[in-house]
C-alpha cells in the first residue's frame, strides 16, 4: 500500500520514515570499481604492453646492426689512413698493434649492443633516457674516428687535437651511460666497462699522437 494512502487514513503516527517511498539497499560492494582490463594492467608506467620474443630479436638485430654501421663506417674513415699517414706517426710507446684494434672493437661493439638491449628489454623507468645518452656516446664514437684519421692529411695537429677533445667527449658520454644502465641492470652496466676502459687507453694513445705530431 502507498505511503498516501496511510496519511490519507491518518496511520501515519509521527514516524515519518514509514511514510516515504522504500529506499533501494544495495550490498556491500556494488559500487566497487571493476578490476582493469588485462590490456589495462599490461600499460603500465615503465611498461607498453607485451612484447613477444620476435620483438625482442628485432631489437637485439636493430642494436648490433646499429654498432656494426658505427663500426663499418670507422673502418672506412681509418683503412687508407693506417698504412698511410698513421704508419710513419710517432706512436706512444705503449700503442698495441694495428692487428689487435679490430677484435677488440668487434667484442666492445656487440658488448655495447647487449647492453643496450637488455636496457631496452627492462621496460624499467629511466630506461628511455638512459638509452638516449647511450645514443649520443654512439654518435661520438664514430665523430672521432674521421677527424683522428680521415682529417689529419688536410688539417695536420689541429685534427688530432679535436679528435682529443671528441674522444674526451665521448669517455664521459660512455661513463654517463654506465651510471644510467647499471641500476637499471646490473649485467648491462658491467658490459660496458672494458669499453670505457678502452676508450681512456685510446685517450692516452690520442693525446701522445697530437702531442708529438
Amino acid at each position: 500500500m502507498q505511503p498516501q494512502v496511510y496519511r490519507e487514513a491518518g496511520l501515519c503516527p509521527g514516524a515519518a520514515a514509514l511514510c516515504r517511498p522504500p529506499r533501494r539497499v544495495y550490498a556491500e560492494g556494488m559500487h566497487a570499481q571493476p578490476e582493469p582490463s588485462a590490456a589495462r594492467r599490461q600499460l603500465r608506467p615503465g611498461g607498453a604492453g607485451t612484447r613477444g620474443p620476435g620483438a625482442d630479436v628485432l631489437a637485439l638485430l636493430v642494436l648490433l646492426g646499429a654498432s656494426a654501421l658505427v663500426a663499418g663506417l670507422g673502418g672506412l674513415a681509418s683503412a687508407s689512413n693506417v698504412d698511410g699517414w698513421y704508419a710513419a706517426a710517432n706512436k706512444a710507446p705503449w700503442s698495441p698493434p694495428n692487428w689487435l684494434f679490430g677484435p677488440v672493437w668487434t667484442i666492445l661493439y656487440t658488448a655495447m649492443a647487449v647492453a643496450a638491449w637488455l636496457v631496452w628489454r627492462s621496460r624499467a623507468e629511466g630506461a628511455r633516457a638512459a638509452l638516449t645518452v647511450y645514443a649520443v656516446q654512439l654518435v661520438l664514437n664514430l665523430a672521432w674516428t674521421p677527424t683522428f684519421f680521415g682529417l689529419y692529411p688536410a688539417l695536420g695537429t689541429a685534427a688530432l687535437w679535436i679528435a682529443f677533445v671528441i674522444i674526451l667527449a665521448l669517455a664521459v658520454a660512455v661513463a654517463a651511460t654506465v651510471l644510467r644502465f647499471g641500476p637499471i641492470s646490473r649485467t648491462a652496466g658491467l658490459l660496458l666497462l672494458p669499453y670505457l676502459s678502452w676508450i681512456v687507453f685510446a685517450s692516452s694513445l690520442n693525446l701522445w699522437a697530437a702531442l708529438n705530431n
